[in-house]
């Protein structure tokens, strides 16, 4: 039997020998199989860390498993996470002295997470203002509500605790409306309507969402088009639950996933449209 590896302290490195069974699997889907104690994203972090090899050679994250094949991980220990000051622009729609409403741009982390810790809104911020929130989570100082990294859109950030905690109270009671604009593929049949699934977990695709199972948690997305761009429509959505993917989710379910987001079903590449 294997001794058990954790992802806490550097370990000797591991080596694996491909059978014929393996063949054609993805490496990262093989040592998860080999180390059910790491997890597939710890797994691709360390292939990028150039942690893995195969015959001594640095492999690609879409390599493909041949039998024979000798691979080798060693197993790092993540550096503790921490929110530093980062010089970065930072565009600020409002600002007063209990909070500060951020234009968060697509691409950004909100904050420190496994594998990100630099480039992130929280370290923007730390360098921009003297003044946050201390309340909740260290790694997320006057963070009160997110945004995906492929979102932009603005986000509320709190410079007192009293601030943090009259806005969460606000969030939590949903006295906040969030309205997204959304490029979704597709005409949709309506003017408007309501997207009422339950959202869970995907079986078959752990890093996304599925509203498509009928189970899991209740939720309701309302939108409203906007314009339409020859087979694409611009729509305002507003979630009225707050799961995660929410909104992607849905338009998925409903066949108009949103331009550029191939995890939720866009094709790769999107035609141009002329606006009507």
């Amino acid at each position: 039997m294997s001794a058990p590896v954790t992802d806490t302290t550097a370990s000797a490195p591991r080596r694996f020998t491909a059978s014929a069974e393996d063949s054609g699997r993805r490496l990262d889907l093989y040592l998860a199989s080999r180390i059910p104690q790491l997890s597939r994203t710890r797994i691709q972090e360390l292939i990028d860390q150039g942690q893995v090899r195969i015959d001594e050679r640095l492999p690609r994250l879409s390599h493909r498993m041949a039998a024979g094949e000798v691979v080798e991980i060693a197993v790092r220990s993540r550096p503790p996470l921490r929110a530093e000051a980062e010089d970065i622009p930072l565009e600020l729609i409002h600002e007063d002295d209990d909070f500060v409403v951020v234009n968060k741009p697509a691409g950004m982390v909100v904050h420190a997470g496994a594998g990100t810790t630099r480039g992130t809104l929280v370290n923007a911020l730390l360098h921009r203002l003297s003044e946050l929130s201390g309340s909740g989570d260290p790694l997320r100082p006057g963070i009160v509500h997110r945004l995906d990294r492929g979102t932009s859109g603005a986000i509320v950030v709190a410079r007192n605790d009293f601030t943090h905690q009259a806005l969460s109270n606000q969030f939590r009671a949903r006295t906040v409306h969030k309205v997204y604009i959304a490029l979704l593929h597709g005409k949709l049949a309506r003017e408007s309507g309501s997207i009422a699934l339950p959202i869970a977990r995907d079986p078959r695709r752990r890093t996304r969402m599925t509203a498509r199972e009928r189970t899991g948690r209740a939720a309701q997305t309302d939108w409203q088009v906007l314009l339409q761009m020859g087979n694409y429509t611009l729509v305002a959505a507003e979630p009225r639950t707050g799961r995660t993917h929410q909104i992607r989710a849905h338009f998925m379910a409903a066949g108009h996933p949103l331009v550029g987001d191939t995890l939720y079903g866009a094709p790769e590449r999107a035609r141009a449209a002329r606006v009507l």
